[in-house]
């Protein structure tokens, strides 16, 4: 069998198993299998693949037909400008998230000023390192409930060289965090519990639930950190969450209800309402 057959074949199968994406999947996973390039598949298409090589390579697409995500199999994923590895502890970075750092950007005046960041439920850490990738100057802590998923963040800042300017802690939200930060960024749980039945199997089975679960009406994370605003936030310090489909306006209420003003909602990419941001006034 040549790479352009056994590409093919990995294709059909992902098809056949309802993945949305069957031909970039297949070619991540072969990528992977086989120390290949993007442009591989064009120069070694007629190229014979060994029966070993084509077994280890379907392997994963079986994997992938099993609905287990493509950076779980892989071990990482992109996001931003940056990779992150991943952990069962973990929630694999999605491109919504992305929506949260460009609206942070996009509020900051100067990017090279010394900024200091807070990450509330940092997981990977992708929000506080994808910022922190374009503030050079700027230092952040990123707190998560896991032991596991901190282990993950600091990993994730030494392999993207940001290291000296990143911390980790475990910490439940913002108990015991005295500081003040001109940026607190989040991506809380908001899943409300009755609905984790119904989510995609990537997501249900792979995704650690305590990520997911927000709570009966999948806001009670938002308050609790709403309510550590005004303490956490430096004056004009700002503040941007990523919400759930339908919850944005109920977030904007809360921090609201905490003194913020400036408030701004901004959709993602596919025109959800995916981030509120909002800035502490005194």
């Amino acid at each position: 069998m040549n790479l352009r057959a056994l590409r093919a074949v990995a294709e059909s199968r992902l098809r056949e198993a309802g993945v949305d994406t069957p031909e970039l999947d297949a070619r991540y996973l072969l990528e992977h299998a086989l120390t290949l390039t993007r442009t591989d598949f064009i120069t070694k298409a007629e190229q014979a693949v060994s029966e070993a090589d084509a077994a280890r390579a379907l392997a994963l697409v079986e994997r992938r037909a099993a609905r287990e995500p493509v950076g779980r199999i892989l071990g990482h994923r992109e996001f931003w400008t940056i990779d992150l590895a991943l952990n069962p502890d973990t929630l694999e970075p999605r491109p919504d998230t992305e929506t949260v750092v460009e609206a942070v950007l996009a509020a900051i005046p100067d990017r090279k000023a010394a900024l200091r960041l807070l990450d509330l439920g940092t997981g990977t850490g992708c929000i506080l390192l994808a910022l922190l990738s374009e503030l050079p100057n700027a230092t952040g802590l990123g707190v998560d409930l896991s032991p596991l998923a901190v282990t993950a963040a600091a990993g994730n800042a030494a392999r993207n060289g940001l290291a000296e300017r990143a911390r980790f802690q475990t910490g439940d939200w913002a108990k015991g965090i005295n500081d003040r930060f001109d940026i607190v960024v989040s991506n809380p749980p908001y899943i409300p519990s009755a609905d984790i039945a119904t989510l995609e199997p990537e997501v249900r089975e792979h995704d650690p639930l305590r990520a997911l679960d927000g709570g009966p009406d999948g806001l009670e994370p938002y308050r609790i950190i709403a309510a550590e605003l005004p303490r956490l936030l430096g004056p004009g310090g700002l503040v941007a969450f990523e919400v759930g489909q339908g919850q944005a306006e109920d977030v904007a209420a809360l921090v609201e209800a905490q003194g913020l003003a400036d408030t701004a909602i901004l959709c993602d990419l596919g025109g959800v309402k995916r981030c509120v941001r909002a800035r502490h006034g005194r």
